[in-house]
């Protein structure tokens, strides 16, 4: 395949237009004074998996949702199989045969799989046959994809990597030869996602045509034939994925060369911060989650929590940050704090402990909220936010959000903007400037990165070696083993709700995490 010139890097020439499952041409989108997409062209091939690469509020998912018709571009032409194709909603995108999975799946939880799949496709008043139609059709689809799913099972008892199969089926029951995937990764564990990556090697097999939108370099050279990078809402680059590096479209996104690897020097600890003793936590159905679990952390170490999402990470972090309620015996600095009813996040912020938690949109933001009532969210009460003792000083308030939009780069940086009109990375950045900016005790962070973007990664990791360099302890949780394995000092690893064992990040390795996070103990 021929090459052409474009910025200083060689890029693979664009197929003739017969092969071409998408072309944009021209695509520019601006919200108010924000230019999200910027005279964007691109092409991508029939049968092959594109992978589209940038930062948060590079106008990714912007663009991927004017070819779904969630947004009308302002400029700018769709071709669909050679064919000028108008996509002013989502129905016409269907009809020329697009579909989309989210980033926050579009399912009814107290639907059935079936009864998802053909929601808004019943095709008329009378369901019986539509549904007896869409059966057979849903296992004829989930054989030849490998998207085996219970048809009769209830949305909200899956787990989050067969949701994902729902939303793949509902698209591919509406006959989508084209399939864009926001961030499917995002909130799967490694073994769902390698079964992801096997399924999209299925559809590409079988001459669908895969987007995927992503910010992990990782998967991009694991999966893609050919990738686009998009920066500040421009194209910077289209490379055949062969012919790049993680190295090179890392810094094609960013613009500048970036680390990869966490750099930090051995750590120092000091005194005991926090010791957790027997703890045990129960959930609402009465079902055990924590199960005697018993930890240690000190000043200036960083304790990282290894295990599949879903084996008691998620309550450790809940009870320790005063949401959920446990047993057992909690100290920090050396004072027992409460477990009970008494309990709550504003108590713990108090005694300096800061929360990142795992769920940015239901437990990190008001979505609803602007970017600066989201800063004040659990420090309202600070002084530098009060006018005579009394009254909130919004224009303080105001003035900070700024300040912490600047240093952690949110992008678009108004403070005046809801939250929920942020990308999930900037929304991220949202909740780890507010917590990290109170210089804690003790941070308990949970999935510190999901949904971020290369560079904001090497921003937060920074941030939380910065932390512990400063004498702070930290918890970590998060179902990257790389991300544990480069920032911890000691790795604990957690199974159905019990600490499997305690390793040395310098000594062990992935097999043998793997094996503890399976619950397998030499």
């Amino acid at each position: 395949m021929a090459a052409v010139e474009s910025s200083g890097r060689q890029e693979i020439a664009a197929p003739a237009s017969a092969s071409l499952a998408i072309e944009l041409r021209g695509i520019s989108k601006a919200f108010g004074p924000v230019q999200a997409n910027k005279d964007i062209s691109i092409q991508v091939a029939k049968g092959s998996i594109h992978g589209i690469i940038g930062e948060n509020g590079a106008g990714k998912s912007t663009l991927m949702s004017i070819l779904y018709g969630f947004y009308k571009a302002d400029a700018g032409e769709i071709y669909i199989s050679g064919n000028l194709t108008p996509i002013p909603d989502s129905q016409s995108a269907i009809r020329a045969g697009i579909g989309m999975v989210f980033q926050h799946f579009k399912l009814v939880q107290n639907f059935t799989v079936l009864e998802n799949v053909i929601l808004g496709a019943e095709g008329g008043a009378l369901l019986r046959g539509a549904m007896a139609k869409a059966r057979k059709s849903l296992a004829d689809l989930a054989r030849e994809y490998e998207l085996d799913v219970d048809p009769d099972a209830v949305v909200e008892d899956l787990s989050v990597g067969h949701q994902q199969r729902v939303e793949i089926l509902k698209a591919l029951y509406r006959q989508a030869d084209i399939l864009i995937l926001d961030e499917p990764t995002g909130v799967l564990t490694p073994a769902e996602a390698d079964q992801l990556f096997r399924i999209l090697n299925g559809l590409r097999d079988q001459g669908k045509t895969v987007i995927l939108i992503t910010h992990k370099l990782r998967e991009i050279m694991e999966i893609t034939d050919t990738v686009s990078v998009m920066r500040r809402g421009q194209m910077t680059a289209t490379v055949k994925t062969a012919d790049t590096s993680p190295e090179e479209l890392a810094e094609l996104m960013v613009g500048r060369k970036v680390l990869l690897s966490v750099e930090k020097a051995p750590a120092t600890p000091g005194e005991m911060v926090l010791e957790v003793e027997g703890l045990r936590v129960r959930d609402d159905a009465g079902v055990e989650r924590l199960k005697g679990v018993s930890l240690t952390i000190r000043a200036g170490e960083i304790l990282g929590i290894a295990g599949v999402a879903g084996n008691g990470q998620s309550e450790l972090l809940e009870v320790l940050a005063g949401i959920a309620r446990g047993e057992g015996t909690v100290r920090l600095n050396g004072q027992e704090i409460a477990l009970n009813a008494t309990a709550d996040g504003q108590s713990r912020r108090a005694r300096g402990i800061a929360h990142v938690p795992e769920d940015r949109q239901h437990l990190g933001l008001i979505m609803d909220f602007s970017a600066w009532e989201n800063v004040a969210f659990g420090y309202h009460h600070a002084p530098e936010y009060q006018r005579s003792g009394l009254l909130m000083d919004n224009d303080a308030i105001r003035a900070d959000t700024v300040d912490k939009m600047e240093r952690y780069d949110v992008r678009p940086p108004i403070p005046t903007l809801a939250s929920k009109n942020f990308s999930g990375g900037n929304q991220q950045k949202l909740v780890v400037a507010r917590e990290m900016d109170r210089n804690p005790e003790l941070l308990l962070v949970g999935q510190p990165t999901r949904g971020v973007d290369i560079g904001a990664i090497e921003f937060i990791h920074k941030q939380i070696v910065a932390l512990r360099d400063a004498g702070k302890a930290v918890l970590l949780v998060s179902v990257e083993l790389d991300e544990i394995m480069s920032l911890s000092d000691r790795i604990a690893v957690m199974f159905d709700g019990r600490i499997m064992g305690e390793r040395d990040p310098k000594i062990t390795n992935e097999r043998e995490l793997g094996l503890l996070m399976a619950g397998v103990v030499k």
